[in-house]
């Protein structure tokens, strides 16, 4: 493995640093989410679909490249699987429309809750080894947040 690589991935892995916070490391690092998230909003909800997944398959190399120079398995300061699936929990919402940018916050409450919580199967997930495995699980819950969301909005718009 090429030694620039290995310090691309591992700048990346780590959220340009922010992983490497001594607290909540990946709710700090979740943060460049919150700017690929505006970065994403103007776009239909098909190309946000389709550039989150792109950077959902691009993320599962540099946490597995990550991991191997860390020597520890899904080790917390990767946080690559926090920040690309962040914008997931807000496809086909038009939340910039909303007054505050409310479903923004809520949004990101939402993705850090489940990621912690892991409901199944993001949990048994965590069990898959390297990249897929660090990578897989946020999947898992961000799609968990991404139904919560579209719940959440639609109870907005009907009922307020």
């Amino acid at each position: 493995m090429n030694g620039l690589w290995k310090k691309a991935a591992v700048l990346l892995a780590t959220g340009f640093g922010l992983g490497l916070s001594p607290v909540a490391s990946g709710t700090v690092g979740s943060l460049i989410g919150v700017a690929l998230c505006f970065l994403l909003a103007p776009l239909s909800w098909v190309w946000q679909s389709v550039v989150v997944l792109l950077m959902i398959v691009a993320s599962i190399p540099v946490c597995d490249t990550a991991e191997k120079v860390f020597g520890k398995k899904d080790d917390g300061r990767v946080v690559a699987d926090e920040y690309v699936t962040l914008p997931l929990c807000l496809i086909g919402i038009p939340w910039m429309d909303a007054p505050y940018l409310w479903p923004l916050a809520v949004g990101f409450v939402v993705h850090r809750g489940l990621d912690i919580w892991k409901p199944t199967p993001a949990r048994q997930m965590q069990n898959i080894p390297g990249g897929p495995g660090i990578v897989l699980d946020d999947v898992a819950s961000s799609l968990y947040g991404l139904g919560v969301m579209h719940v959440v909005w639609w109870g907005v718009q009907t009922y307020c």
